[in-house]
């Protein structure tokens, strides 16, 4: 079965496409291309603030991820027989917070499923992250059931690390059996990063390549000592974060501490890496001997080397080694998981999200 695997996270770079022929438990990647989203959506989804807006981008964004899925497949002559897509989340909140007289937890990913349909002739399988918060768990992280497909070893202790706009790790035991997994947000992967650096070079970068501009900067200590005594980082898990955390009013209170930009940069992208290997420390069951890393995160230099610095006992490798592009993984996570959907198999690991029990994610528009 090919699977249009679609993806767009919270570091709002635009839309991921994967095709990936399943077959059981084996799979092929056969296609991987990615569309920026267009600067005034991007811009929309930033600044959502009110409903009419909510509802427009919800419609618009089911147009775009169709569009991207009839280029990819035109442009690699390959036609899924199945559409996964994630949507672009707008909101998560993990935890049970009070509200009208409740306790509750939710989440929102955006991006009309029905129009995706109706746009390709194919059935698709969205809204993965619902039916887990339903059976009292997180909603997320959901890509930990295709890191224990991917990466688990019968005698190394790894970590599958994805640095997207949030951070998030996959602890697998030697092995690792479902339960055995330990799975959570780490903290901020690029997202912080990002808003600096597109606010420093006034919108001409949205990224730090490389992580050129972090290594012109030096890292304040004390700030970066301020950040990591946040109680989110000695919280044991399942826990996950967003932009609630890490978005707008995160990077405004870094500006208000006058330092020059660059310096900012550089303590960001050192609060990406130290955050990681603090949830690693904190929480492996057992030394960690591998992490395996994708994402955009992948890509910066500055953050590997501090990764390299700050879990010495480790080898720190990129996904390719093990054959995933770092910057196709999430989009092949979903088409495996959508796949799993179709099939009726749960796909949740409940030691990742917390909750109660396995469930069947996502739901079909036929």
């Amino acid at each position: 079965m090919k699977v249009a695997g679609v993806m767009s996270g919270t570091s709002l770079d635009g839309i991921d496409v994967s095709i990936v022929e399943i077959r059981g438990r084996r799979f092929q990647v056969e296609a991987f291309r990615s569309f920026a989203y267009p600067q005034r959506v991007r811009e929309a989804i930033l600044n959502l603030d009110n409903v009419p807006d909510l509802a427009r981008l919800h419609f618009l964004l089911g147009e775009l991820y169709a569009e991207a899925v009839l280029k990819t497949s035109r442009e690699c002559g390959l036609r899924p027989d199945l559409i996964a897509c994630h949507g672009q989340t707008v909101y998560h909140q993990g935890r049970r917070e009070p509200f009208l007289g409740r306790r509750v937890s939710c989440t929102l990913q955006i991006g009309e499923a029905a129009v995706l349909a109706e746009r390709t002739g194919l059935p698709v399988i969205s809204d993965f992250r619902p039916r887990d918060i339903a059976a009292g768990g997180q909603g997320a992280p959901l890509v930990p059931y295709v890191d224990y497909w991917l990466f688990r070893h019968p005698k190394r202790c790894r970590a599958a690390l994805n640095i997207g706009g949030i951070a998030n790790v996959t602890i697998l035991p030697p092995g690792a059996k479902p339960q055995d997994v330990v799975a959570f947000d780490t903290g901020p992967g690029n997202m912080v990063i990002d808003a600096l650096v597109e606010r420093h070079t006034n919108g001409r970068r949205r990224f730090d390549r490389g992580g050129r501009l972090a290594r012109a900067g030096r890292v304040n200590r004390q700030l970066l000592d301020r950040l990591l005594a946040d109680p989110y980082y000695r919280l044991r898990p399942p826990k996950s974060a967003g932009r609630e955390q890490y978005g707008a009013a995160f990077v405004q209170g870094l500006l208000r501490e006058g330092l020059p930009p660059l310096d900012l940069i550089a303590t960001a992208t050192a609060l990406t890496a130290a955050a990681v290997a603090l949830g690693i420390g904190r929480f492996a069951p057992q030394p960690v001997e591998e992490v395996i890393v994708s994402g955009g995160g992948a890509h910066n230099e500055r953050i590997l080397e501090y990764l390299k610095a700050f879990l010495p006992q480790a080898r720190v490798v990129a996904s390719s080694e093990y054959g995933i592009d770092p910057d196709a993984k999430e989009a092949v996570a979903f088409a495996i998981l959508g796949y799993e959907t179709w099939r009726r198999r749960p796909a949740n690991l409940p030691a990742a999200t917390g909750a109660r029990h396995a469930v069947v994610l996502g739901k079909l528009t036929p």
